[in-house]
């Protein structure tokens, strides 16, 4: 098989991609603190070559999730419960300040667009279908932060975003309930013009989330120091 030389942008997309697996590995606890993670294998395990893989460790470094240690490489570096508690506490200020001005912004048609997505939501989890409750989960909270068009709020949420495990989230006991339960009331809120409770409730759902994965955490630290 012979393979094309990369453009300076396909490379960049495969490191982002290869970011995006590898924090999935350590935040679903497949890869733990102090465990070793080598270009080589991560490369493997996309089917791409060492270099981007060696970029989106670099970017991962950068972020927090590994340390870079002379003649060990790449580390992934400890993560904590109140670490997860701390980061979701400023994720729920503002994810709430959106959903705030979401609520001044909101046209009859997105407020039918997002009332859409909240039922099939609920319909996936009668389901139990937990991909599909993951994928309109995100698209139920894209929707709100597009219609608070705030872009550079929006930036930032999506670096704290970096620590929500994808495709995981939905299998951590108590979130499929929580998330659903909570959505209806942002949208309450939201359709009511209640810019204060859609704060609030968004605020609220952030911490919920964020408590259910620091829990999650904090058994994982448990089983390994026993």
């Amino acid at each position: 098989m012979t393979f094309q030389p990369q453009s300076v942008g396909s490379r960049s997309q495969l490191s982002d991609d290869a970011s995006a697996y590898v924090r999935n590995l350590i935040m679903s606890g497949r890869l733990l603190p102090g465990d070793s993670v080598r270009p080589e294998t991560i490369g493997e395990a996309l089917g791409i070559s060492t270099t981007p893989a060696r970029e989106s460790l670099q970017a991962l470094r950068v972020e927090g999730f590994l340390y870079l240690y002379p003649r060990r490489g790449f580390i992934v570096a400890p993560l904590t419960g109140q670490d997860i508690r701390d980061l979701f506490t400023a994720h729920a200020l503002i994810a709430g300040e959106l959903a705030a001005r979401a609520t001044d912004r909101a046209t009859p048609d997105q407020i039918a667009e997002l009332e859409a997505l909240h039922h099939e939501l609920l319909a996936a989890a009668r389901r139990r279908d937990l991909v599909v409750l993951e994928e309109k989960n995100h698209a139920f909270h894209r929707q709100i932060n597009k219609i608070a068009d705030a872009r550079k709020i929006s930036w930032v949420l999506g670096l704290i975003g970096r620590y929500v495990p994808h495709l995981f989230y939905s299998q951590i006991e108590g979130w499929p309930a929580t998330t659903t339960k909570d959505h209806s009331e942002i949208l309450g809120a939201i359709t009511s013009g209640n810019r204060e409770s859609a704060r609030a409730a968004m605020a609220d759902h952030i911490v919920h989330s964020g408590e259910l994965l620091a829990t999650e955490f904090d058994l994982r630290s448990a089983a390994g120091e026993k």
